[in-house]
């Protein structure tokens, strides 16, 4: 396992009205993130929230590539993101202790935060397909080039771990500076993570580890 400092390139907000912020996607172009009762689209650019969506927000977030899917107490919707409309909704594997929100290999991933777990979750009927088993309490969860990322944070301690998809051991541990915490985690699908920094209701931009030669 190698254990490294987190390299925090970048803060966004906070953002008036934003108490919160929750589960983090990218879609491509915008940031979004769930700040309890909606989801706004930050533009990594200029660090300006470009719009809005009132719909409920309440932990991870994920985007397919067409849609937005997002934890909404006890359950995930699935929402356009043009309108806002709520198009299906299954329930959250955790009935509530859900918390990070990823989409890959046309599933959905989804954090269950005190349990330390990962479900592997049907999109269209929230059938848990398997479930991986971290040590450590799951926040964020993200997908990049095949590596397993999720966000952990107890207490003062949080950061990004990176584990085995087949037996949750841990490969990989990024350290936050203590007192940031990482609430929501996603891939730019390049070298940077977008973090969730939880009460602060800030979004912060952290630098991916270089992957290491097999």
């Amino acid at each position: 396992m190698t254990r490294a400092a987190a390299e925090v390139t970048r803060e966004y907000g906070p953002f008036p009205g934003v108490d919160r912020v929750n589960g983090v996607t990218f879609d491509g172009k915008q940031i979004w993130f769930a700040a309890g009762d909606k989801l706004s689209a930050l533009d990594p650019a200029s660090g300006k929230v470009l719009r809005s969506l009132d719909v409920a927000a309440h932990a991870g977030t994920a985007f397919d590539g067409q849609h937005l899917f997002q934890i909404a107490e006890n359950r995930i919707q699935k929402i356009d993101p043009n309108t806002g409309r709520v198009l299906a909704t299954i329930p959250a594997p955790g009935g509530g202790g859900d918390s990070g929100l990823a989409w890959a290999e046309g599933s959905l991933w989804v954090g269950q935060y005190r349990e330390r777990k990962i479900h592997q979750v049907d999109p269209q009927t929230g059938t848990i397909v398997r479930t991986i088993q971290s040590n450590r309490f799951v926040t964020g969860v993200s997908w990049i080039d095949g590596e397993l990322w999720h966000g952990n944070w107890e207490g003062d301690e949080s950061g990004l771990t990176r584990i085995d998809p087949a037996t949750g051991k841990v490969l990989d541990t990024v350290d936050m500076p203590t007192g940031l915490g990482v609430s929501g985690l996603e891939s730019d699908g390049g070298d940077q993570f977008f973090c969730g920094g939880g009460s602060s209701g800030k979004v912060r931009a952290v630098r991916r580890p270089k992957r290491r030669s097999r």
